[in-house]
């Protein structure tokens, strides 16, 4: 039974305090669109999206204006289409993002994600074809997304894709540099990639997913500042039980709108993600939540306990929400997406260095980071191996998400609008990995993998 006062609570939360469901994500599997002649598979997959996902945003915009409960995004997930494409004799993949691109505009989605590879151990033929066509792909495309899972627990990290991937993103820089290097905030590098992420840009509908599903994304990162502003002066044990409260409700929202949507569109309810997504609007970030913890600024010392302690309790507010909670749910630290953290950074508070710290903690990584449009490809792919590592020990996802600004250099901003946000363009170290990133080869699975 609802209350009186949860229904009030939650339209303030969603009035004042920032609450959304940040994405209503459909994925569909693709497998059954194989073919040999790449123009039948394209033909193949712009069909099954159109025909499965039709509806998909009236259905969004229905329940957002039922409910009144914004939804900020309805996105499409599809299977790695490097799988999709491994039987086609085409060298280039380029056409299959083109049709993911036309059936996205047409079904009216705000982004589509599944332009991907999985090579965490080794890369097939098709996975090698998706790998070079990634520069190109997001060039001549508007809402695609690409994403590549380099290494796993289970598996170790493949050195010689997180070298190429390095190379990749310098050259998607570079095709995209009339739009100050946009084809990178595109494009996700993983390690331990889970398969029912809604959110973007590393989604993609793994293939152990069923034919259809629905999947929510919710974010309330202004909810949970509300919630600890009163708290001032209290310990930090009682601040983790009015966030994970708070997460238990913010979920709730979230469970409402994924129920409803699989209903009326007829497709299974794959899980909600809790993930606290924060925006560039002010009073939905992350880092102001650390801040009231306790911090001068984001980047003081500190401040990986204080995210540890919010992704922790995220988390477990989430799980007793829903059985369903899935995806990545946690904290994102994404720079150029939150004020907070595009503060901090600006003043020097907050460097590389210490998001990589804190993303050992959190979800998922080192996310829309913008570094000088010189930085080498090495030096980008010791930054995936660096993030690929405290995954792959940790036992959890990370990612890099990074853009070589071209033609920019520290100090620089690059101004991507709407929910991506305003980046600066952030220092690397000078020191160079390029000796080590050339070896290629790959790191071995940590010890504790082997647990069967």
């Amino acid at each position: 039974m609802i209350s009186q006062g949860n229904i009030f609570q939650t339209l303030e939360m969603i009035r004042q305090q920032h609450l959304d469901v940040r994405t209503i994500t459909m994925g569909i599997s693709l497998r059954d669109c194989a073919d040999e002649n790449i123009d039948r598979s394209c033909t193949k997959v712009y069909d099954k999206i159109c025909r499965l996902a039709g509806n998909l945003v009236k259905t969004g915009c229905d329940l957002e204006a039922e409910f009144g409960i914004p939804i900020v995004n309805k996105r499409v997930s599809v299977t790695p289409i490097s799988m999709v494409a491994e039987s086609c004799r085409a060298e280039s993949l380029v056409p299959f993002a083109h049709a993911l691109d036309r059936a996205a505009k047409e079904i009216g989605v705000d982004f589509l994600g599944g332009f991907s590879a999985l090579v965490q151990k080794g890369a097939t033929n098709g996975d090698i074809r998706l790998i070079e066509s990634i520069p190109q792909a997001l060039a001549e495309t508007d809402v695609v997304c690409a994403s590549v899972n380099v290494g796993s627990t289970r598996a170790g990290i493949n050195m010689n894709a997180v070298r190429r991937m390095g190379e990749i993103i310098k050259l998607t820089a570079e095709a995209t540099a009339d739009r100050g290097g946009f084809g990178c905030a595109k494009l996700v590098v993983f390690c331990n990639a889970v398969e029912d992420n809604p959110f973007m840009a590393g989604a993609f509908h793994g293939p152990g997913e069923p034919e259809c599903e629905i999947n929510v994304g919710v974010s309330g990162p202004g909810v949970v500042h509300h919630a600890i502003q009163s708290m001032r002066g209290k310990p930090l044990d009682e601040i983790a039980e009015t966030i994970k409260r708070t997460a238990f409700r913010v979920t709730r929202v979230g469970q409402l709108v994924a129920q409803e949507a699989s209903a009326r569109l007829g497709v299974p309810f794959g899980i909600v993600d809790l993930s606290l997504a924060p925006t560039p609007a002010v009073g939905d970030s992350v880092a102001d939540i650390l801040e009231e913890i306790g911090l001068e600024s984001v980047g003081a010392p500190g401040t990986t306990a204080a995210l540890a302690m919010l992704n922790d309790a995220v988390k477990k507010g989430g799980v007793m929400a829903s059985s369903n909670v899935g995806g990545l749910s946690g904290a994102f630290i994404p720079v150029s997406e939150d004020a907070g953290m595009i503060r901090a950074a600006r003043s020097g508070a907050l460097k590389i260095e210490k998001l990589e710290a804190m993303t050992c903690v959190c979800s998922v990584g080192l996310d829309m980071i913008a570094v000088p449009g010189d930085t080498s490809a090495a030096t980008i792919s010791g930054i995936i191996a660096d993030e690929a590592a405290i995954g792959m020990i940790n036992n959890k996802t990370t990612a890099v998400r990074i853009i070589p600004v071209p033609g920019q250099t520290v100090g620089g901003t690059l101004d991507m609008g709407g929910l991506l946000g305003t980046a600066p363009v952030m220092p690397v170290s000078p020191y160079s990995c390029e000796a080590m990133i050339s070896r290629g080869g790959r790191i071995p699975a940590p010890i504790h993998s082997l647990k069967n």
